[in-house]
């Protein structure tokens, strides 16, 4: 499996992450999520992957965070992963997938809990 990084080149922890992984040797396959969405099935896939809820995955200091309601603590997973589908920018990151898993790496140095042996 190729190591993917879910990635925002504006995100200080994103372009950490990126550092470690070719500080190790890894040229990983870099997705920009803000131009290059994923589909509600590759967002679910990753959530179940990390071991979290969607919940746990939103940036909850962006605007849509507020206007779409999503504080709501009732809204079902659904919903929630429906609504950083539609709004890419509620996704938090940088996200990183190796054959070892995948995390939210925040900080970045959580990379080092999946790196390849």
């Amino acid at each position: 499996m190729a190591v993917t990084i879910w990635h925002n080149p504006r995100c200080s922890n994103s372009r950490g992450a990126l550092e470690i992984l070719r500080e190790h040797g890894i040229d990983p396959v870099v997705i920009e999520y803000l131009r290059t969405p994923p589909d509600r099935v590759t967002l679910a896939a990753l959530i179940t992957r990390m071991g979290i809820a969607p919940r746990e995955l939103l940036r909850t200091k962006e605007a849509a965070y507020g206007s779409l309601g999503l504080d709501d603590l009732g809204l079902p997973d659904a919903a929630l992963i429906e609504a950083m589908v539609a709004h890419p920018e509620l996704i938090n990151r940088p996200i990183v997938e190796t054959a070892q898993g995948a995390r939210l790496c925040r900080p970045p140095e959580t990379v080092l809990e999946i790196l390849p042996a």
